[in-house]
């Protein structure tokens, strides 16, 4: 895994982050299986219910090109916080069985996790039950 392209990637994304209302700004980049890797960060909305998270707006651009498969996620913010439950939900549906999470502060301080253990009981399509019967 080279994390130092990831962390660049995540930390030019922030610098672009919309955050007029909070002040707190995110930049992600996450690693595909394909070996490519996609940025994005926080854009904020006066209606804060349209904000995007900087982890989603990496896996709608991931998306948009066919990839299908998260190996690395790097989220970079203030403090180095962990993505939202939000956010964590949406890595879900592609984070891979050995996916890894970097989080770092400004101070490049970082904290390594497995997905799995931030998110251990997600919602995840193999564990739902899918029918074509109505009702």
């Amino acid at each position: 895994m080279n994390w130092p392209i990831l962390l660049d990637y995540a930390q030019r994304a922030r610098e672009n982050a919309y955050a007029p209302y909070s002040k707190y700004r995110v930049g992600a980049a996450i690693l595909t299986n394909e070996g490519h890797v996609f940025s994005g960060c926080n854009v904020e909305n006066l209606s804060f219910g349209g904000t995007i998270c900087a982890e989603r707006g990496s896996v709608m651009a991931m998306a948009a090109v066919g990839d299908r498969v998260i190996d690395s996620v790097l989220v970079v913010s203030k403090d180095g916080v962990t993505p939202c439950g939000m956010c964590l939900q949406v890595l879900a549906e592609f984070a891979s069985p050995k996916c890894s999470v970097r989080c770092y502060s400004e101070s490049g301080e970082f904290k390594e996790y497995e997905f799995r253990d931030l998110l251990p009981h997600g919602f995840r399509t193999e564990e739902v039950s899918r029918t074509d019967e109505a009702g």
